[in-house]
């Protein structure tokens, strides 16, 4: 049974996916109203609907872990016994734990420069940030305008001079945040397997499961 805190959780991420969603909707409907009914043209909304859609995809892969909603097979999964079973589930959550790692390692050092500040050092595992690196902070987007309401970064990231357009830490900030969230998705579910909980990450058949409940629901036969 969901926490009431869990719950909220839920709710708050399933509502950002479908803001970021509608707003990709209005923006792409707006240009194509501007295009045809008034031969115009919104300059900056192919860019923010790219990075809108990296957010959705990002966002969403993390919530599908948590919801076990990624697909998988299990037919040879479900005729091994409960004990093989569990081992195969801590060995793949194992797995996924790393790779979300070294994706998280990637994601901080692609982003970091932009955001003045350090990449970490080793090829594959941390060991320590640069001493020395060339802040990039004053790298902009191509097309879309810097939001009023933003400006108070200024003088933070770009030494009190204006963005013409939204600096790129800005977009970019989804990469190591969802990274983070996706390894410690990752973890949660290797607890769940650990105490038994459950005996894998990913459940092939949810997607039937919740039909079958909605027709339940509905009293359809």
């Amino acid at each position: 049974m969901q926490t009431q805190g869990t719950s909220f959780v839920d709710r708050l991420e399933e509502t950002a996916i479908a803001v970021i969603l509608g707003l990709m909707t209005l923006i792409t409907f707006a240009n194509v109203v501007a295009r045809y009914a008034f031969n115009a043209n919104i300059l900056w909304a192919l860019e923010a609907t790219v990075f809108l859609f990296a957010w959705l995809a990002l966002l969403g892969a993390c919530y599908a872990v948590k919801k076990g909603a990624h697909l998988g097979v299990d037919a040879l999964i479900d005729i091994l016994p409960a004990r093989a079973r569990r081992i195969c589930g801590l060995i793949s959550v194992s797995v996924c734990i790393i790779f979300a790692f070294l994706l998280l390692k990637g994601a901080w050092d692609y982003w970091a420069n932009f955001a003045n500040l350090p990449q970490t050092e080793g090829r594959w595992f941390p060991l320590g940030f640069e001493e020395k690196f060339r802040p990039k902070a004053w790298y902009e987007v191509n097309d879309i305008p810097m939001p009023e309401i933003l400006r108070w970064i200024e003088p933070l990231m770009n030494d009190g001079d204006a963005y013409e357009k939204m600096p790129r830490f800005i977009p970019y900030m989804i990469l190591p945040f969802t990274m983070a969230l996706l390894l410690f998705r990752f973890i949660m579910a290797g607890v769940d397997i650990w105490t038994g909980k459950t005996d894998r990450i990913v459940a092939s058949h949810e997607v039937e499961d919740e039909l079958e409940e909605v027709r339940q629901q509905r009293g359809e036969v």
